[in-house]
């Protein structure tokens, strides 16, 4: 696909060509494989100059706006907001790589926009906004029985099983959270950002996620020691899971009327043989059994020592099957205490303390499992 429609006229093109026009240098006019070239005169008349009226999302990343083509297709336009750092030729060439990506539960990339020190990328547009404005926004407008949140579950376990074992090289996605998961309309979980941390520092990636005094999304080891690896999302993913079917974020520190979160509440819960008294009562009837058995899952997701976290392929076979889990393999959570640190299996000794002799140890299977 060429590039003209990043708004160049031939003079423009040769500008380029002789290092004066909009990029600074020579571009391939063929960057780009599989979606479209946008110009910004483009996207902005789409979103009406990008009006605060179409704002439908922000995050880490940038800000999306509801925008209408010209041919009356609606999109998701994102304005990143933070500087790249890659040139415009890299950036373009891994926009082709995530543009190759598709799987039905991760959001379709369609067009990009480059311009001086723009960068705005072109999603398709999801009917059902963000799983956290549908389930834990001050005001429910949309009622998620357990059939569509064990749906939500499902689907979102799918599109990453996508992104670590099937893609070749796989990505890590970063950042797994209510707010990046997106519900079209028939409340199917479409992924968002995936791919999206390669372009940008380190240091940016998860500015809009809460870590200080929070279970948030991070996994302990990478919230602490930077350790990123597709395990992070496997304790991400499990946190969710918990927020899916209690209905509340895992950030609100006031779970059982004390100052522990959701993680550490559920944890102890779950000791008491109390647990099914986290499920949201919006949901009206629900399988028992099925709703404990996706809990406890979450907390396979979430155990303190990386290694002993299943693959996302084994959290979708146990999510998907009425199978009895073996809970004599489940370690506790590494969660954020009320005090705003960190602890792990033992709930006493300090998370490097109690994860450093398990993780060399513990075989990195842990769902061994008797049908029902």
């Amino acid at each position: 696909m060429r590039c003209s429609c990043f708004g160049a006229s031939v003079a423009e093109k040769r500008k380029r060509k002789s290092g004066s026009g909009q990029f600074g240098h020579d571009l391939d006019e063929n960057v780009l494989e599989n979606i479209k070239a946008f110009s910004y005169n483009e996207l902005r008349s789409a979103t009406d100059n990008f009006h605060p009226s179409n704002k439908i999302g922000r995050g880490g990343f940038g800000t999306v706006y509801k925008g209408t083509l010209t041919s009356g297709k609606h999109v998701a336009v994102k304005t990143l907001a933070a500087q790249s750092k890659q040139g415009v030729r890299e950036f373009l060439n891994e926009i082709n790589t995530i543009s190759n990506v598709r799987h039905p539960n991760l959001v379709e990339l369609i067009g990009c926009c480059v311009q001086e020190a723009d960068r705005v990328l072109v999603y398709e547009y999801v009917e059902n906004k963000s799983l956290d404005h549908a389930l834990l926004g001050p005001t429910r407008t949309i009622k998620l029985d357990w059939e569509k949140r064990s749906a939500i579950c499902l689907g979102t376990a799918r599109g990453l099983t996508y992104l670590h074992e099937e893609l070749v090289p796989h990505i890590v996605h970063r950042d797994i959270k209510a707010s990046n998961l997106l519900l079209d309309r028939e409340f199917n979980p479409k992924i968002g950002d995936f791919g999206l941390a390669k372009l940008f520092p380190d240091d940016i990636t998860h500015i809009s996620t809460r870590i200080a005094g929070t279970t948030g999304y991070l996994a302990p080891e990478y919230a602490l020691g930077g350790q990123l690896t597709l395990k992070a999302d496997v304790y991400s993913f499990g946190v969710l899971i918990l927020e899916i079917v209690c209905g509340r974020s895992s950030a609100k520190g006031d779970w059982g009327g004390t100052e522990k979160f959701m993680l550490e509440w559920a944890w102890q819960l779950h000791e008491e043989g109390r647990l099914l008294e986290l499920a949201d009562p919006e949901m009206g009837e629900f399988p028992e059994e099925e709703v404990l058995r996706y809990m406890k899952v979450a907390f396979f997701c979430t155990q303190a020592a990386a290694n002993r976290r299943p693959k996302m392929s084994q959290v979708l076979d146990m999510l998907s099957r009425n199978i009895r889990l073996n809970e004599k393999q489940l370690t506790a959570p590494g969660f954020f205490n009320s005090s705003g640190s960190l602890s792990g299996p033992s709930g006493k000794k300090s998370f490097s303390e109690t994860t450093t002799s398990q993780m060399s140890s513990v075989p990195d299977t842990i769902t061994q499992v008797t049908p029902r």
